[in-house]
């Protein structure tokens, strides 16, 4: 697994800015772009153009292919432009530190979704497509956006949270990510002609958002329940596609979040004097540690090779999960005592562990689509 020189360099532009920002997501969209990194370049963007227009949900054979629109070009040739991977390594970077940014709601859910739908296809020109020439640019400057998708916490792409009965939209989304304040509300509903995508105005009569108490304080996820709501219909969306993406994308926040777990539990292990030697020096906890290392390698590898198809999507999400819970849960335990308090981060790594697991499908869900 190798990065490019330009790669390297936006994940140290990324980790020095959490570092200095206490309120990062600002200076991530103006000095970064992260939030541009999932848009068109057309649109505002830096990402790389689909060569062509998004499938059709109704059509399971584009499923087996890779759930990225193309491969980059070459690094350093003139058509090299941002993909899924350097996505992912913000992500990385953002788990590491467990940042309480609006990047995984807003500029992966939201905006995957509406390149996900239809009748606003990238393919289109500016003029063809209206909606995506005025949500796009917003969302890449940073404005909040939501999706609103899933009823039960199953997330299947066939069974979204609402009804919609031609631009009227009723029912009840939870774990709606970022929702609270959002400026772009969008939600997923099921229509005759199967998942289709609607902007709702958060401000409308009817619409009702609702900020739910969370395990983990640092992602916040809201109830958002549409009383019979006037909404503009976008065109079909392909959830499927769309959950890919974000299992991808989550895969490697698990991934960066479980590195960082490891590294303070090493240092710790170093510092930490029992019978006049440090701890880390027992071949007992050496072993644990390098069993934990190993995972820790493997669950990168999985979150980077998941832009390959849908199946390798489902594959990290479902092994990073189970790393990232296990580093978790061995970093309370090498800690002892102290990790169990509020002024030690490992209870935070072991709630976002989690709570990450259960998000986009619990791994037993997608265990299904990793053995048919």
């Amino acid at each position: 697994m190798t990065f490019t020189p330009e790669q390297d360099d936006l994940r140290a532009s990324v980790r020095k800015l959490l570092d200095r920002e206490a309120e990062p997501w600002p200076a991530l969209c103006a000095q970064v772009g992260a939030a541009a990194l999932t848009v068109p370049e057309r649109f505002g963007g830096f990402a790389i153009e689909p060569a062509t227009q998004p499938a059709d949900p109704a059509d399971s054979i584009h499923h087996s292919g890779p759930i990225r629109p193309r491969q980059p070009a070459a690094p350093g040739s003139p058509d090299d432009a941002i993909g899924l991977t350097e996505v992912q390594i913000v992500a990385e970077e953002l788990g590491r530190d467990l940042t309480d940014v609006p990047f995984l709601g807003s500029s992966v859910l939201a905006v995957t979704s509406l390149l996900a739908t239809t009748n606003t296809n990238t393919n289109a020109t500016e003029t063809d497509s209206p909606v995506l020439a005025r949500l796009l640019p917003a969302l890449a400057e940073g404005i909040v956006g939501a999706l609103a998708w899933t009823a039960d916490g199953h997330w299947d792409p066939l069974q979204p949270a609402f009804t919609a009965d031609e631009s009227t939209v009723n029912g009840t989304a939870h774990y709606v990510l970022d929702a609270a304040g959002a400026d772009v509300l969008l939600a997923a509903a099921r229509t005759p002609d199967g998942p289709a995508l609607f902007e709702v105005d958060p401000a409308s009569p009817g619409v009702r958002c609702e900020p739910v108490p969370t395990m983990d304080e640092t992602r916040h996820l809201a109830t958002v329940t549409l009383d019979r709501v006037r909404a503009r219909p976008l065109g079909r969306v392909d959830l499927a596609r769309v959950r890919d993406v974000a299992c991808a994308v989550l895969a490697a926040e698990q991934a960066g979040a479980a590195a960082r777990a490891l590294e303070l539990t090493v240092e710790y292990t170093r510092r930490r004097v029992q019978f006049g030697r440090p701890i880390g020096s027992f071949q007992a906890l050496k072993h644990r540690m390098a069993d934990l290392h190993v995972l820790v390698e493997t669950a990168r590898s999985a979150a980077y090779a998941a832009p390959g198809s849908p199946r390798l999507a489902a594959v990290a999400k479902v092994h990073c999960s189970e790393v990232f819970a296990a580093v978790a849960a061995e970093m309370i335990q090498l800690h002892g005592g102290i990790a169990i308090t509020w002024d030690h981060p490992a209870h935070r790594y072991f709630k976002r562990a989690h709570a990450t697991s259960q998000l986009f499908g619990a791994p037993h869900h997608h265990l299904s689509r990793v053995h048919p």
